[in-house]
């Protein structure tokens, strides 16, 4: 690539070809091409690396004999061998920066991700971890060798054997503080907002709610405003999961809260700063400009510095316009991303409950970090699949994994907790979910069919009444024309005769 050549955003890395075209949604992009071995795929190298590892484990380590810590490091082994093909092999998706290597290792993650919730899908009863399964093999060889437990306990714990009480306890192996029952807070008792009978403190309702979850709203939000890209469908997605948690905390304890916590603390203050603070980010990169030059063709070190910090920058930018009135297929499609966005903020809270995994816990944490890191390039696929106007187009791959893993995680809780899930939402909220459904119902059919033959029907019979004006104009023209032939003659006589009488007086 040619120094100073211009190319088009799509955040494509140096020494890829250029697009035919721009969308004028998509920010320039200046680039002076240069590929150093910062972006070389080193196939080759980890290679290498891994036969050598390979080696060393095979010839020069001694293999424990220990059935469940082999299995737990084959596993491992086997992981870390499929991340290293996919890290190198694996197509590169919309995002380029910091690397393509890090969106690739993330997509091989949603990969082993899903292969983990289908174990666990298929797994009897309450076997709700292969954790479970391979501490049963420890501890029965533990039992066995040096006189633990009795045989009868033994045999109690064998994965057949498991209630949803026995798998929950399995998770101590994973982390000691796993496999007891959560505290439950109570967000939704006293409602006052000044306590009046507390003298001390009469604020003292509003302290207790600020918890870890406020800051925890306002960062999520933020990051979510940054995937998403549209106020609107941000502040549908913060208001409908508000009215979810009033319809669900017949299931779920922690969803009741205080109306100021519902709809002034998360709302307004959390969701809606959070939401406002990624909105004006957005604004910055899609009027920031994209020029890239090679670290080294920098001259200065205040340059390289900066050149450093911007390659965690986005490389290009695309303003999302999602139209979803524009067409049905937009409208469900945007529909379609809601529910999902709802469904897997509702995953969260239900696996939690499910498995007795405290908000804090670092799995909890990873799930979410996941989840920030592949909901982007999802939501960047989707919008191309959307906005791409090719006849064969397919679905981008992080966002397929994405919808499989969120379904995934609603099929375990529903395997798992059935009793939960199927408690009947009371009568009123029944009523005024299926209400809005109904609604919305109706506005899609006028929107998109009836406004759809309504418009048609006028169109036609507007142009059939200018054809009818236009056939009536020229059949007057013709009757015009016919009648100044038909007076025609009258008027040649009557200027012969005029003419014989000048001719007679002189």
């Amino acid at each position: 690539m040619r120094r100073g050549e211009r190319r088009a955003a799509g955040g494509l890395r140096p020494g890829s070809p250029r697009p035919e075209g721009r969308r004028s949604t998509e920010s320039e992009v200046y680039d002076d091409g240069t590929n150093t071995f910062f972006w070389r795929a080193h196939t080759l190298t980890v290679l290498f690396i891994l036969t050598c590892a390979l080696g060393y484990v095979t010839l020069l380590e001694e293999t424990p004999q220990d059935t469940a810590y082999n299995t737990k490091r084959g596993i491992v082994a086997s992981i870390l061998v499929f991340l290293c093909f996919g890290v190198t092999q694996a197509k590169d998706g919309p995002f380029s920066r910091p690397h393509p290597a890090y969106w690739r290792f993330w997509l091989c993650v949603s990969v082993v991700y899903e292969l983990f919730l289908i174990f666990i899908l298929f797994q009897p009863g309450s076997a709700i971890l292969m954790t479970g399964l391979l501490s049963y093999t420890w501890l029965h060889r533990r039992n066995t060798h040096h006189g633990g437990l009795r045989p009868q306990s033994t045999l109690l714990l064998r994965p057949q054997n498991l209630t949803v009480r026995d798998g929950r306890q399995f998770l101590k192996y994973v982390d000691a503080r796993l496999g007891v029952p959560l505290p439950e807070r109570d967000y939704g008792g006293n409602c006052l907002i000044y306590d009046p009978d507390n003298k001390t403190d009469p604020f003292h309702n509003i302290w207790d709610k600020l918890d870890g979850f406020v800051p925890a709203h306002f960062i999520g939000w933020y990051l979510k405003t940054l995937m998403i890209r549209d106020w609107w469908m941000c502040m549908i997605i913060s208001v409908m999961f508000e009215f979810l948690e009033y319809s669900l905390e017949h299931q779920l304890p922690n969803f009741s809260e205080c109306w100021w916590d519902h709809w002034i603390m998360d709302v307004l203050v959390c969701n809606g700063l959070g939401i406002y603070c990624g909105m004006k980010t957005l604004e910055w990169l899609s009027l920031k400009t994209y020029k890239w030059q090679g670290l080294w063709n920098i001259p200065t070190y205040k340059g390289k510095m900066k050149r450093i910090a911007f390659q965690f920058t986005p490389y290009s930018w695309v303003r999302f316009e999602w139209k979803p009135a524009s067409s049905l297929r937009r409208w469900l499609a945007v529909c379609g991303i809601i529910l999902v966005f709802l469904l897997a903020e509702l995953n969260t809270f239900y696996l939690k409950f499910v498995l007795w995994m405290p908000p804090e816990h670092y799995l909890v944490l990873l799930r979410l970090v996941f989840f920030v890191n592949v909901g982007g390039v999802a939501m960047r696929e989707i919008y191309d699949f959307m906005d791409d106007l090719k006849p064969h187009k397919k679905l981008g791959q992080q966002a397929w994994l994405v919808a499989a893993i969120t379904v995934t995680e609603l099929l375990i809780v529903v395997k798992y907790d059935p009793h939960t899930l199927t408690l009947s939402l009371p009568f009123y909220i029944s009523q005024c979910w299926t209400l809005g459904s109904v609604l919305v119902l109706t506005w899609t059919i006028w929107r998109f069919f009836l406004r759809d033959i309504t418009l048609r029907y006028k169109e036609t019979r507007r142009q059939k009444q200018q054809s009818d004006q236009g056939r009536a104009v020229s059949n007057k023209d013709e009757h015009s024309g016919l009648d100044d032939d038909l007076l025609a003659p009258g008027a040649s006589e009557k200027e012969d005769v005029t003419e014989e009488g000048v001719a007679a007086a002189s």
